[in-house]
């Protein structure tokens, strides 16, 4: 019996084994503070690994003592300064200076340290797009082995061994038919008349079958394997921001941070996926990602002109036959006239039937006020629409976790 033990050192001399079996074993108490760390991060550092805390309570292990046993008699100290039935204050814990006087016994949290790649495989290793199918050829990068029936040439382990006996078979019944008929027919004359040249052509007869190799090489067969492109999932995500005037800069950091995430899961997560990033006021553009982030323009608030740009590059672009196409908008929902009204019915007139997804995250001041734009869209009645609003920065994370988990999906 052989024992390998593999002790592969990554770049702070942990063992590499051991530190994913440790991701793994306490993977919910990492994630909690992973999602801490998100929420106080800048933009900027959003992709970054950092230090994670673990209270030393949960990373403890059960252990077996000796208990004292028998009956014991103890005398304890009295006090001055607490009577029957006093509520006495829990001593601090944390901070590391282990309790002096007037502290109890502290113990420190484990602190953990996850590389980048091990940050973002936490961050994203549950979300996925909703109802993403592999649905063209495009740029083939990846190939399948498909079976492809039998060649007479190739490696000893694609050899397959019942149908090379059954060409064996078949081989020594067609070569050795005339001589197999022969060989009966000098076998009957012998039983009636045995004859020295009757006995040497039976001799031969015998001879000429034994000779027949009971499996040669051209019997061989192998199992053939061809490689054929497979088809590949392309998806197109939009992303429509409102950069109008009533979208203060907390707000927009809100819907920034949110399109920060997207952007990082999509380019992550999907080789085949491009993004077109789109912002408006009264009037909407397409624009890079550097001016999607951090451009300045301000004005006046028309929802509908985003969808509407939205449907002229799919038009144009993307055919739904071929793509994914999905759509996340962010707005504070302060919608005027009958913008709100005429957005609701255009999205889910003209852009929801050839959509996967459209996710909407509204921004609004306060939890329960929400605005015009979302009591519009609140009436759209179709499983590729979800809607939810974000006031915090800790709240963007379990809404994106709530829009693109993989039970959605």
């Amino acid at each position: 019996m052989s024992i390998i033990i593999d002790r592969r050192l990554n770049d702070r001399n942990k063992n590499a084994v051991n530190r994913q079996r440790f991701l793994r074993r306490y993977k919910e108490q990492i994630k909690r503070s992973v999602d801490d760390m998100v929420a106080r991060r800048s933009i900027t550092d959003m992709e970054q690994g950092g230090e994670v805390n673990i209270p030393a309570r949960d990373i403890s292990e059960p252990t077996f003592h000796h208990g004292q046993g028998g009956s014991h008699e103890t005398v304890y100290t009295g006090n001055d300064r607490f009577a029957e039935g006093d509520r006495i204050a829990r001593p601090p814990s944390g901070g590391g200076d282990g309790g002096g006087e007037g502290q109890g016994d502290a113990e420190d949290d484990f602190v953990f340290s996850l590389s980048r790649e091990e940050f973002m495989n936490l961050f994203f290793d549950d979300l996925e797009l909703p109802d993403l199918e592999r649905n063209v050829l495009g740029d083939v990068r990846q190939f399948k082995m498909r079976r492809a029936g039998y060649t007479p040439s190739g490696v000893p382990a694609n050899l397959s061994i019942p149908r090379s006996l059954r060409n064996a078979t078949a081989r020594r019944i067609a070569v050795g038919a005339s001589a197999r008929r022969e060989l009966d027919e000098v076998e009957a004359a012998l039983a009636e008349a045995p004859t020295p040249e009757l006995e040497a052509r039976a001799e031969e007869l015998r001879a000429r079958l034994a000779r027949i190799p009971f499996l040669d090489e051209f019997d061989l067969r192998f199992r053939h394997r061809v490689r054929e492109p497979m088809p590949v999932a392309r998806a197109a995500m939009f992303c429509l921001m409102d950069v109008s005037a009533s979208m203060t800069e907390d707000k927009k950091d809100l819907a920034k941070r949110f399109f920060t995430l997207l952007y990082l899961f999509l380019t992550r997560k999907y080789e085949h996926v491009d993004l077109i990033f789109i912002r408006h006021t009264d009037n909407a553009q397409e624009v890079d990602e550097e001016t999607f982030f951090y451009g300045t323009q301000s004005g006046g608030t028309v929802v509908l002109s985003a969808l509407k740009l939205m449907q002229e590059i799919v038009a144009e672009r993307y055919d739904p036959t071929s793509w994914n196409l999905y759509g996340a908008q962010a707005s504070d929902g302060d919608a005027f006239g009958a913008d709100p009204e005429k957005s609701r019915s255009y999205l889910e007139e003209q852009l929801l039937p050839s959509l996967r997804y459209f996710a909407y995250v509204e921004v609004p001041d306060e939890p329960e006020h929400l605005g015009s734009l979302a009591h519009a869209y609140a009436r759209i009645d179709s499983p590729k629409f979800a809607m939810k609003s974000v006031t915090a920065r800790g709240e963007i994370y379990p809404v994106l976790r709530d829009l693109f988990s993989t039970e959605a999906a």
